[in-house]
């Protein structure tokens, strides 16, 4: 796939994503932030939402493959290293130990197809 059809797919994904945060009332606090960490690294993510008084980390995954735990444990790790509870990832599709973990640990896991479902 080219590098111009990849960032095309990433940035309707991005689109679709701020449609769906916004019909389930969470308002977009920053896109692409970068926040430093108690650790002192710097963790970024794609979009910062919030809905009531709660911020969550979301990052965004437009891959050809399933998404493993490991990046559900990254994300897991950044959030809780910046302060946001409840982080969230968009993609399309997740192994069974990124989804036990992420029960586990309260990370919502969105699919494409889900916030498809959910915007018509």
């Amino acid at each position: 796939m080219s590098v111009e059809k990849r960032a095309n797919l990433r940035k309707r994904l991005v689109e679709m994503s701020l449609q769906f945060f916004k019909k389930e009332g969470y308002k977009l606090k920053k896109e692409n932030a970068v926040l430093e960490g108690n650790s002192g690294i710097s963790r970024r993510f794609d979009l910062i939402v919030q809905k009531g008084r709660r911020e969550q980390g979301v990052w965004i995954r437009e891959w050809n493959r399933t998404i493993g735990v490991n990046v559900i444990i990254g994300l897991d790790t950044a959030s809780d290293d910046v302060g946001l509870s409840n982080p969230i990832i968009v993609g399309g599709k997740f192994s069974d130990h990124a989804k036990a973990y992420s029960n586990r640990r309260k990370i919502t896991l969105l699919t494409q197809h889900n916030m498809v479902r959910s915007l018509r």
